[in-house]
């Protein structure tokens, strides 16, 4: 019914990015939507933002100008500015009511985390219509771990679906069973996190076990529904021969898998931590050579993978 549908489109979900053009994010030009909230904490995630479900403010002490703006503007004091941009943003005392943000000329202050209606999300999506259609792109949903805001995701699926665009969902898989099967009817590509295959690795880098993570794969697989399957490559933590080889005889066995893409990991996000004011858990690693990850990609082949290996430049 029509009153169910403008319910449907009233229903708000938690966002820290929309990207438009994406083109890895799935087949074609796509725009990426990312959701706020994530159950991991892996130790490389490139999108510290993305963790938490609370609105966050990220400051960048590095852009700071010392223009005093944001003092004026914030109501509880949070603001400190006293030194020649040497100064600090007092975390505990803020409101997140953006003030600062809106005077901050130089972008040294962030919010992270806005509240969209699937209505106002559609209409960002629809911009790009021709570009899917040309390109056979659509709307990919992310995060931090989209199902954790699975209401938003359904009704977001089914105002793609209505409006005939390809659907991809980007998961950790780290979910209840039923939060997939609320969305899936709608779901046209599932893109599906393998950050380890050995179960006590994978808690000690993400806080948790994998048997939930490969269960649903699993289960996934049953269904036709094609799956591209994502493995973050991180030099000394997931890339030894047993790690891949066990990743390889896995996918192997599960059916509907369509790809593997390799994702090489970077140490870019380190700034990102410091914004938040989080301990910078990124590995000390390097990045992965290109003759590594062509070795990676040639082991997953010998067991009849489709293996996808970003061009230079192109990371996690």
């Amino acid at each position: 019914s029509s009153g169910s549908r403008t319910m449907s489109e009233r229903v708000t979900g938690r966002i820290f990015d929309i990207k438009r053009f994406a083109v890895h994010d799935g087949p074609g030009v796509r725009t990426t939507f990312f959701l706020k909230g994530c159950p991991l904490r892996c130790a490389w995630c490139h999108n510290p933002e993305s963790m938490s479900r609370d609105v966050e403010l990220a400051f960048y002490p590095d852009k700071c100008i010392a223009c005093g703006a944001c003092v004026d503007a914030c109501p509880q004091g949070a603001q400190d500015r006293s030194g020649a941009g040497e100064g600090g943003y007092l975390r505990e005392a803020c409101d997140l009511t953006g003030s600062c943000v809106d005077v901050c000329y130089a972008e040294a202050l962030v919010t992270h985390g806005r509240d969209l209606t699937v209505e106002d999300a559609m209409a960002q999506a629809l911009l790009d219509l021709a570009f899917y259609e040309e390109s056979g792109g659509g709307v990919t949903l992310s995060g931090g771990e989209p199902l954790a805001q699975v209401e938003f995701v359904r009704a977001m699926l089914q105002a793609c679906a209505a409006a005939e665009i390809h659907t991809a969902l980007d998961t950790s898989g780290q979910v209840a069973w039923g939060a997939f099967e609320s969305v899936l009817p709608w779901v046209n590509l599932v893109l599906y996190d393998l950050k380890h295959i050995d179960s006590e690795r994978h808690r000690e880098y993400t806080g948790a076990s994998n048997e939930r993570i490969l269960e649903n794969l699993w289960k996934l697989g049953q269904l036709d529904i094609p799956i591209e399957v994502r493995m973050p490559i991180v030099p000394g933590l997931n890339d030894d021969p047993e790690a891949i080889e066990g990743a390889a005889r896995l996918l192997s066995e599960v059916e509907n898998v369509v790809a593997v893409r390799l994702l090489p990991y970077h140490r870019l996000a380190g700034e990102k931590y410091r914004s938040l004011g989080r301990v910078n858990t990124m590995p000390e690693a390097p990045s992965p050579t290109r003759e590594g990850m062509e070795d990676i990609a040639n082991r997953l082949r010998l067991r009849g993978l489709r293996v996808i290996v970003p061009e230079e430049g192109a990371r996690a």
